[in-house]
Parts: C-alpha cells; structure tokens; sequence
C-alpha cells in the first residue's frame, strides 16, 4: 500500500503560556497543502525501513515512522513490514512532515491489518509521537490548541487559492526557535480574527515566531516581503519556520521560481480545501 503523508501551513500562530510539563499552549489554525512525501508499507518476513529522496539526520533513533509501528505493536501482535519513505518535504521547516509521516503510518497499519481503531484511538496514539501528529488523523483544517494537539472544527476555506511555500535551506530546530519567545495570552483570540475576510489577515494574522526568528535571520523577512510584493493575500513563516508561505488569487498568480535561488526548496499548487 502507498500513501501520501502530504504537509501542513500554520495560518496564525499565538503562543498564550508557558505550561508545567515545559511545553506551551499555543493556538493556531492548522491548514493540510497538497505537497507530500510517499510511504510504501507491505507485509513482510523481517522489519525493513528504507527511505530515499531528501535525507533524513540520523540521531540513533528510530525513524518515526518506525515508532509508529512500534507504538502499536505493544498493544497489537503486527506482524513484520516492509517500510520504504521517500522524504521530499523539507526537514526543520514548520511544514510537519515528519508528523505526517507518523500519523500515515498509524492510519495504513490500521487499515492493513483490519484494527479498526477509530478517530480518537488514532489520534491518541499520534500524540504519544509528536505534537503535530494527531493533526494529520483527519487532516482537515482545525483549529488547534493546548500544545497544538486539541481541536476544533473551523468554517475556513481556501480551495481554489494558489499558495507558494519557499523554504530557504535553512534548518530551524523547534528549540532554537523558543529560545527568545514571550508568551503572552492577553490577545485577541486567533479564532476571532479568522472569521475576518482574508484581505485583513495581513494586519492582524501573526506567527509570534516570525519576530525573533527574523531578526535572527534577515532572509526570511525578505522572502515575505517578496511574496507580498507579488501580490499574496496573505504571507506568513509556517510553524517554528523556516518556511514562508504566500497565498494568492489564482487568476492572478504568476510563477515566482524564477524569484529565488535554485537550490531552495520551492512548491506552487493550488489549495485543494
């Protein structure tokens, strides 16, 4: 079986508090684009887990898409799988690939081996494996919130926009990008100011990483300045960065490749929800 664990955009992202478990509560609109990487999961005599395309650093862990088949092995007697991934989606870039991953492998062990494991169960497991994770079980737009694991439903829709994601080799690693934050939930609340029409998100839509983060990396304010003066509707870093995206009408969107260097990571497709 093949699948498409496929990327997410963060319009908005708040950082309210910091909590007792370390973490923060965060609130923030999770959004599924069409850019994906590829996993094969198939029966198999021995465990294999290959991947190709865009390497993945290795730290001496299971890959994640491993644990995953890990985490449900404790409570199911899975028998062995070939797993081959082939990574497109940039590492370190607010894109939640890595979580995609994971939580398509949840969902095909499940629909492979007959579990029957709904929503909820899916998703608590996807927890266990990232904050990102549990997301990509409906893989719907939500509104996101606690570490980003929680949701709601959200009447938000950009299908037929064109979006463009550029993601300037730069590695961001969840930690650096806290390094210089400041909570704070005295705010007015994201889901508010998504109701507003997209043409006002511009000057009320924030990502609160894109303040040290592009202090720290001028780059990445000029990449957003680029896509605004190309007439996005709206533009943003996604994540803890370092990729920004542009949204833009489609009748008038032109290709911006030709904009920026070829050894950046540049995807244009149109929104699919």
């Amino acid at each position: 079986m093949v699948t498409f664990p496929n990327a997410k955009i963060n319009i908005g992202l708040q950082i309210l508090r910091k909590r007792p478990d370390g973490y923060h509560d965060l609130a923030s609109c999770f959004y599924p684009v069409a850019c994906h990487d590829i996993l094969e999961i198939l029966p198999a005599q021995m465990p294999e887990f290959q991947t190709s395309g865009i390497p993945i650093p290795q730290d001496g862990k299971p890959n994640i898409c491993q644990r995953a088949y890990q985490l449900l092995a404790q409570d199911f007697r899975l028998p062995p799988v070939y797993m081959h991934l082939y990574k497109n989606l940039p590492i370190g870039a607010g894109l939640g690939g890595g979580s995609a991953d994971a939580a398509f492998t949840l969902k095909m062990l499940n629909e492979i081996f007959e579990l029957h494991l709904p929503v909820e169960k899916l998703q608590n497991y996807a927890r266990q494996l990232g904050s990102d994770c549990a997301f990509f079980i409906e893989n719907q737009p939500k509104y996101c919130t606690q570490k980003g694991d929680h949701f709601q439903d959200i009447t938000l829709s950009l299908k037929g926009k064109q979006i463009v994601i550029i993601y300037p080799n730069l590695h961001i690693s969840t930690a650096e990008a806290y390094q210089n934050i400041i909570p704070n939930d005295k705010v007015t609340p994201l889901y508010q100011l998504l109701q507003q029409p997209i043409h006002t998100w511009k000057d009320c839509i924030t990502n609160d990483f894109e303040s040290p983060l592009f202090a720290k990396y001028p780059l990445l304010a000029q990449i957003k300045q680029t896509l605004y003066a190309n007439h996005a509707i709206y533009a943003s870093l996604t994540g803890s960065g370092s990729a920004i995206f542009g949204i833009f009408e489609k009748q008038n969107f032109t290709s911006l490749k030709r904009l920026f260097p070829t050894h950046y990571w540049i995807w244009e497709g149109e929104m699919e929800v």
